[in-house]
């Protein structure tokens, strides 16, 4: 497993990111609060409006389950802060341009686009538990109905 924390119930090693807002993302910050990490392939594209949108529209019940969102994609901070702008997103968003969380949650796939393959972040949520152990995983996501599954587990636990 080496320094990937995507074996379930294994520590997630410290890390720290840019995010919007002017901040930088360090896991240790939220020890004692539960998690959701939704990585996703990019700005502005349908499935992660969709996505981003419906976090967004649920997070006053995340709250309430002592849990912080952060969607995380290859991005810049610039166009994050765009993105989450146009969108009125309560919650920051991580930039990861160098692929170092990336690999760290292993979600860099190769992906089938308009008949070519291409590398890309394959849809993934992470949910990491109050004494930063990962607790949840999900890969290759759908968009419909997921952030509502994402809520009742954060609930359950």
């Amino acid at each position: 497993m080496a320094d990937t924390p995507s074996a379930l119930n294994m520590m997630v090693p410290d890390f720290s990111a840019a995010m919007t807002g002017d901040q930088t993302f360090t896991l240790s910050d939220f020890k004692g609060k539960k998690l959701v990490l939704f990585f996703y392939p990019k700005d502005n594209t349908p499935g992660c409006t969709t996505e981003s949108m419906a976090f967004r529209d649920l997070y006053p019940q995340f709250q309430q389950s002592n849990t912080e969102i952060f969607g995380i994609s290859r991005d810049s901070i610039r166009s994050h802060e765009g993105f989450k702008s146009k969108l009125g997103m309560p919650f920051e968003l991580i930039s990861d341009p160098d692929e170092t969380l990336c690999g760290m949650f292993n979600v860099m796939k190769m992906k089938n686009m308009y008949g070519k393959q291409v590398r890309g972040i394959e849809r993934s949520t992470f949910v990491i538990d109050a004494s930063g152990k990962m607790v949840k995983e999900w890969r290759g996501v759908k968009v419909p109905g997921h952030v509502d599954d994402v809520l009742e587990f954060v609930r359950s636990i």
